[in-house]
């Protein structure tokens, strides 16, 4: 089998980015910064390295959680089991990210899409249940703040049925 070069497999990726329509920036050869639009978590900006010896994907999802931590790291771990190409990972300081690695051979606008796909699923559908667990307290703070105040809600209405005390069932 072949070994396909760095300027190759660049192309590959660009063709496919500009194919599929996403917002980029190509920085130099091998490396990618995409945008990819949400819904919970507005945006994701994924990095991607092509290196010798396969595609570096990393993506920031959130900032390190200011409670609950452990459980936080539990519900990511279990959430590993069952992803695609890539696994939630945390830095030095606890932000969480999804990382993954592909090999040069996988390199195909149909994988770029799935790896792509499967970043912008995770961190978007999981994106609120993070927050509600690492950031819980100050959600609650948040929306009893904004309620005293007469403050509009409509950027926390995500979690009106966890922070709102008149909607959350007794118990």
């Amino acid at each position: 089998m072949s070994r396909r070069s760095v300027a190759e497999l660049d192309g590959v990726v660009e063709e496919a980015l500009r194919a599929a329509e996403l917002e980029y920036e190509h920085p130099g050869t091998g490396r990618f910064v995409v945008t990819l639009p949400g819904v919970k978590k507005l945006r994701t900006v994924v990095g991607m390295t092509i290196g010798a010896h396969g595609v570096r994907v990393e993506a920031f999802v959130c900032r390190q959680p200011d409670e609950n931590r452990e459980q936080l790291w539990a519900w990511l771990l279990q959430h590993n089991a069952r992803m695609y190409g890539v696994a939630y990972s945390i830095d030095s300081v606890g932000d969480v990210y999804l990382t993954g690695t592909f090999a040069h051979a996988a390199v195909s606008a149909e994988e770029i899409d799935r790896i792509l796909g499967a970043v912008l699923t995770y961190a978007d559908e999981h994106f609120n249940t993070m927050l509600e667990i690492g950031f819980g307290s100050s959600i609650r703070r948040e929306w009893e703040w904004r309620v005293k105040r007469g403050e509009s809600l409509r950027n926390l209405e995500a979690f009106a049925a966890f922070a709102d005390p008149t909607r959350r069932p007794p118990g």
